[in-house]
Parts: structure tokens; sequence; C-alpha cells
């Protein structure tokens, strides 16, 4: 029998379907990890899927009906039934108000390349460092818990007018909680990795060390505004915020952070410092993504009509001034202004940034350095106010130097104000969001920010 490819899928579908158009995505996933608690590996494996994306256009007099379904198909059989429900759905519904023409005839060199696939081999130089690091730790009266995951997606898009796209995707993270042996004191690391090449467990470890170290002393604070030092993982925490929240539509409609007083948007206003550009690229080095719209259901900020536009880099801020917003094609002629897509990467920079964090720190009287932020839920969408805590360690600086462990806050903030109120600013570097990272947005590139007056709303017991 033949083997069933996703390139096959894509064809059979396209062959089966009895809609006027038709665009199906196949996605092939493969997954692999590993999981410690207590300074001992408890779990690992690896895991294999195939997500298919059928959207069925069907033309009439008062315009064209979409049906989208979603779901997992490894043969033609399961593959021509989600094509009969996603026509099925299309002769139902109403015409859909972001209808546009369907790109058209744009095909990628390697389509007819197989699925790149991961496996546990991906962890052949971590694995055997992680089971030093475990001894150092213990040797030291320290536990590690942690987790690392490693996928490879390999996406199919294709369509009824010619488009036949593809796209391997790898998105690798890695987190480490480390905790004294009494379990009172907890310090986490964790970072972004296309391949696991670039992951050193030994020095994951040894920072943990030296952050449960300078927990040795505690020192309680009230809540207040304090000088502080924001890290690159929680400067993107913030700003995969204040991106996500910067759809045109929502913004033309009077409702965000971005919206004009009086109607329209802010673009070409001034919301940052001089000297900060916030911007996507699906070709930035150490971030790439897909150069192209895969879009499996219509919202704000996407159109399943866009499936297959190119995507380009993009400054969302170009030197302190709004510059662009997340545009389908249809909120781009609402709002006129240009299409500008949903890139997956993001990455701020600041001219004249330079230096890490620890650099930062050696300017602060008096101060606080933060590891991330969780738990980040949005307050108030006309400012972009945001609230969440702070997590595994906070720590206390005096006259430049790190002196001890401070109690968690709840904080209130918004990731723009923040940008026009913040004093220093180090390199860009590749990052890693705690909050968002996990599960939904790896690919980050931010400096570490000194915001001389961040508001800790309120002490937290959070651990």
């Amino acid at each position: 029998m033949a083997t069933t490819t996703p390139q096959s899928l894509v064809e059979h579908a396209l062959a089966s379907t009895i809609a006027d158009d038709c665009v199906v995505i196949v996605a092939d996933r493969t997954s692999a990890n590993l999981r410690w608690a207590g300074n001992t590996l408890t779990t690992n494996g690896v895991m294999h899927g195939v997500a298919v994306t059928v959207v069925s256009f069907i033309r009439r007099g008062e315009g064209t009906c979409v049906g989208s379904v979603s779901g997992s198909a490894t043969d033609q059989a399961q593959m021509t039934e989600l094509v009969r429900a996603a026509d099925a759905a299309a002769r139902a519904a109403d015409p859909a108000e972001d209808a546009a023409e369907l790109v058209r005839d744009r095909t990628s060199p390697d389509w007819d390349d197989e699925p790149v696939r991961t496996g546990i081999a991906v962890y052949d130089a971590f694995a055997p460092a992680l089971g030093e690091a475990f001894g150092r730790a213990a040797s030291g009266g320290r536990v590690l818990y942690g987790f690392v995951n490693h996928e490879l997606t390999t996406t199919y898009l294709g369509s009824t007018t010619g488009l036949r796209l593809r796209h391997v995707q790898p998105t690798g993270h890695y987190g480490c909680t480390g905790k004294t042996s009494d379990l009172t004191s907890s310090a986490w690391v964790g970072g972004a990795t296309r391949d696991f090449t670039d992951v050193d467990a030994l020095a994951m470890e040894a920072e943990l060390e030296q952050r449960l170290g300078w927990g040795r002393r505690r020192v309680d604070l009230p809540a207040g505004r304090y000088d502080t030092v924001l890290p690159p993982s929680a400067v993107a925490d913030l700003m995969i915020d204040a991106y996500w929240y910067a759809g045109a539509r929502v913004a033309h409609e009077g409702q965000s952070v971005y919206s004009r007083r009086g109607g329209g948007t802010r673009v070409g206003e001034r919301i940052a410092r001089e000297g900060v550009h916030l911007l996507s690229d699906p070709a930035y080095p150490g971030l790439e993504s897909s150069p192209f719209v895969v879009a499996s259901a219509s919202g704000n900020e996407s159109s399943v009509f866009d499936n297959g536009l190119p995507l380009e880099r993009t400054e969302w801020i170009h030197d302190g001034e709004l510059a662009a917003l997340l545009q389908t094609r249809h909120s781009a002629g609402m709002t006129q202004l240009p299409v500008t897509p949903a890139i997956d990467n993001l990455v701020l920079d600041v001219d004249g940034g330079a230096g890490s964090a620890q650099d930062l720190v050696a300017g602060v009287e008096r101060g606080l350095l933060l590891t991330c932020l969780w738990y980040i839920r949005e307050v108030d969408p006309q400012t972009l106010l945001l609230t969440g805590l702070t997590r595994d360690g906070v720590y206390l600086v005096e006259n430049g130097e790190i002196t001890g462990a401070v109690n968690n806050f709840r904080w209130n903030e918004s990731p723009v104000d923040l940008l026009r109120r913040f004093t220093h600013a180090g390199a860009t570097v590749p990052s890693f969001s705690r909050e968002w990272g996990d599960d939904y947005f790896s690919r980050t590139a931010t400096p570490a920010l000194r915001v001389p007056d961040f508001n800790m709303s309120s002490v937290s017991q959070a651990m």
C-alpha cells in the first residue's frame, strides 16, 4: 500500500471537496520531553500527532460563506470526513464579513520533502550533564525540579487556488526551579532553544546556586514603587501582552490602548521613548518562524482568507512611534493602513542598549531585581494595565550589590507605559517568557530594563 503522506492528505482533501474553494492545513508534530523532581529524572516521552484543518468556501449571491473544521487525520477516510464536515459547515454559514480573494499560485521549493521529526536523541548532550547537575545540587543541599520539551512541526498548506507551502518549525524550552533542602527558598531559570545544543545544564544549576545564595538573607518590604531591574525574561512576559493586544480592528473601534481619542488608531503617534523598536521578523536569526500566514479560523487579528500571504519584517514600534498594528486584509480596509499580519516572534530593541541585567543592577542605589512574572491578567484595556505576581526570586539591591531576597508582590503596570518610563536598557538577547513561553509564545528577544518606579501594589504571600 502507498504510504500516506501529509502532501497526499492535502491533495486528497482538495480533490474531495465540493465547495467552490478549499484550504487545507496539515501539521505533523513530534515532541520529546524530560521531567525531573527531587534531583531525579522522573519521566520522559516522545509523541507524534497529525493535526488537520479544512476550510471550505462557498460563494453565494450575498457573499462567501466559510466552514472551518479541525481534527486529527492520518488516512484518506478520516480526511474525507473532515472535508464533508467543513463543506457542510460552509453551506450552513452566513456570509463572512472578512471575505477576500484567496492567495494564489505559491509553491515552496521543499513542498515534496518529508516531515522533519524530533526524538529523545535531541538530549544526547543535555541529559548526561543534567545528571551531573543533580549530583552537584545534592552535594550543595539544593533540590532541582524541571522540565524540557522539544518539538518539530512541519506544516503543509495547500489550496484549490494553487498554494503548496511548507514550513518546518523547531520549538524548544527548558525551565528549572531550585529549592533549598528545607524547601523555604526557591529560584528559577529558563530559556528557549531550537535544538538544545546551546543549553548547558551545569550552567543552569550554577545560576540557581547563585540565586539561592542571594536568598540566604531575607528582608520583608512593604508595597510601594521601587527602582526595579527587570531581566529579559520578565520583559518578555510584558512585551508579549503589548503585542497580543495590538489588534488593529479593536484599536480602530476605540477599545484598546492603541486607540486614538476621537476615533481611529494611534499609528504615527509617539507611545514610547525615542530609540525603542518593537518588531517581528520571520527571518530573525535564532527566532525564525513561518514566512507565510497560517490561519485555521477568522477573528479580529486573523483571517482564513489570508492563508498563504507572505510575511516580512514588521516594526510595530519604530523609534518610539507606533508604526503598525496586527492587521488582516479586512481590518486594513477598515483602518486604511498597510496589511501587517501577526508573526510568530517578537523582538524589543533599544538604541544604545548594552550589558546585562547584572550591569543594570550595578547602577541601582536601593531597589529590586526581579526574576519573572506570572499569573498576568489584563485590568484595563484602555491603558493596557496589567496585574500579576512575582515568583521564584525577588532580590534586594543596595549600592549596586544584591544583598538578599525579599517577599513576593502583586504588581500593577502597563507595558506600554513602561516603554516611556524606563531609564536604562541592556543589550537585546534571546529570552523566554515564564508566563507565556511554555505553551503559547517562546520566540522572543528582549533586553533587561531598569524602571525607576515599578509599582508593587501589595505584598503577596505566594512562594
